[in-house]
């Protein structure tokens, strides 16, 4: 090549790569347009994968997530203002023209309606779509906004508080786009997830982030059993999906727990085989049939684990067994540990109660229990939760309660079974079951399986009694305790 051809290859050469620089800084650039023999970074290369998985995701399910407009009509309290119906009774009196004044203003004033934004997710081409009770709740009117932004009246909405889950229906003549559901029992903590919805009633909102937790209590709930994300989830969030990466629903956005109302990180989704469990009776039967044991449990600490011979946080503690129901007729007794449900591993109280509620009330499951340190296996049917039963339920904001929760206490009947496991046979008074941190009880050093067996010096023996003496509990002198462990007993003086 002689030296002209050089230089011409070489200006061309120079001309191209700086075309290739203008591209670059002009956003023409991309990796389209790079040749088989040049490179790319391949953390860059994975983002942008990761960019087109979201893009992908959200293009599954975005056009089936809605709106919800929750509406309350209120009377306004001046709208009746006490005038006398009928004709005019100061007709041809001087105060005839300020009555009919007053009459004119007091049918002008409209009604007043309370307004609620939330969110949702359509789950079937009929128009079937699943929101949070919360977001529907008290409602007289639900108004549904879909993507495209038609807008329709609720036909039916039924729900159940329990789980904080409800199910919207609405009509037309075509079928509604619809999201798939996932499973939410395959989901594993890192995951990445998408949380879609309205927040702050900005609508086609998409957040994301990852699974930060699982089986999540936070107390809102009478069931709960929450995915915990860090996808920023905020008011209007709610009842809104929780979707993965193959844009399927794994969870419907229900609370975040945050110091200012906003987002801090921490949001929570209830799984979507909950959902399905739930919305499944819903639409069928418009309410839900839970099945039960029929028993009193409470956690096994690292305290009672060594006396009941099981590991910590493994199991559940029997303290009470209820007659005529399906745990007396499996022959579960007090002071036993359910280790096992039908064949799946219990580590807390919650976890049984939800595999126990959800459970086939058409067949026996097997229930493997440690007794005396031996394990034994028992058969159990379960039956469905009688409304008395569940009504009569206590739950952690009952007034009865209220003073035990200032002390930071939980406390369950002491039977005579539990007595002797505890190593204090013949013993009378009230099993502590619960030590809340920072409260006076845990000050004091009190522990999950001490016995509390006077108050005030008064003897007890129930729960009953117990809660009868702390009334006469006064704020300056506190209330004086005597427990007693199987290493001895002392005096303890709380002050809420």
């Amino acid at each position: 090549m002689n030296l002209i051809a050089q230089i011409r290859e070489s200006r061309i050469t120079s001309t191209v790569a700086k075309l290739f620089m203008v591209a670059a800084v002009l956003g023409v650039y991309t990796t389209e347009n790079v040749s088989a023999t040049d490179t790319v970074n391949p953390a860059i290369a994975a983002a942008r994968d990761l960019s087109g998985a979201f893009r992908a995701a959200t293009g599954e399910v975005m056009d089936a997530v809605v709106a919800i407009e929750s509406r309350k009509e209120e009377q306004s309290a001046t709208q009746d203002q006490g005038l006398p119906k009928g004709e005019n009774p100061f007709k041809g009196t001087p105060f005839e023209d300020l009555f009919n004044e007053g009459r004119r203003q007091q049918q002008a004033v409209p009604h007043r309606s309370q307004t609620g934004i939330g969110s949702g997710v359509l789950i079937h081409k009929s128009g079937l779509i699943l929101t949070n009770n919360h977001v529907v709740d008290g409602a007289d009117h639900v108004i549904v906004r879909l993507h495209d932004g038609r807008e329709f009246k609720a036909v039916d909405v039924k729900t159940d508080p329990k789980t904080d889950i409800a199910i919207v229906r609405i009509e037309s003549d075509t079928d509604f786009p619809f999201a798939k559901l996932g499973d939410s029992d395959v989901v594993e903590i890192g995951d990445w997830v998408l949380a879609l919805g309205q927040p702050f009633g900005l609508e086609s909102t998409v957040t994301a982030g990852i699974i930060s937790a699982k089986h999540r209590g936070i107390g809102i709930a009478a069931r709960e059993n929450f995915l915990q994300t860090d996808a920023a989830i905020n008011p209007g969030n709610s009842g809104g999906p929780l979707v993965n990466l193959d844009g399927k629903v794994i969870g419907i956005n229900t609370a975040i727990s945050s110091s200012g109302g906003g987002n801090d990180g921490i949001g929570f989704a209830i799984p979507v085989n909950m959902v399905k469990w739930v919305g499944k009776q819903l639409v069928a039967d418009g309410k839900v049939r839970r099945a039960y044991l029929g028993v009193g449990i409470q956690p096994v600490t690292a305290e009672l684990a060594k006396q009941f011979h099981v590991g910590p946080r493994t199991g559940v503690l029997i303290n009470q067994v209820h007659a005529d129901t399906p745990a007396e007729k499996a022959g579960l007794q007090s002071g036993d540990v359910i280790v096992e449900f039908s064949g799946k591993a219990i580590t807390d109280p919650r976890e049984l109660q939800l595999l126990v509620e959800s459970a086939d009330m058409e067949k026996s499951h097997s229930l493997k229990v440690i007794r005396d340190g031996k394990s034994i296996e028992l058969s159990l049917r379960p039956e469905v939760l009688p409304e008395d039963l569940s009504a009569a339920t206590p739950t952690p904001k009952d007034a009865e309660s209220d003073q035990l929760e200032e002390l930071g206490l939980a406390v369950q009947e002491l039977t005579p079974e539990i007595a002797t496991q505890l190593g204090l046979e013949g013993i009378e008074g009230v099993l502590i079951a619960d030590v809340r941190d920072g409260s006076p009880a845990q000050r004091e050093g009190l522990e999950p399986g001490n016995v509390i067996t006077h108050v005030n010096r008064q003897q007890i023996n129930s729960k009953n009694k117990l809660m009868s003496e702390l009334k006469s509990d006064t704020d300056e002198e506190g209330v004086l305790l005597f427990v007693r462990t199987n290493m001895g007993s002392r005096y303890v003086v709380l002050k809420s």
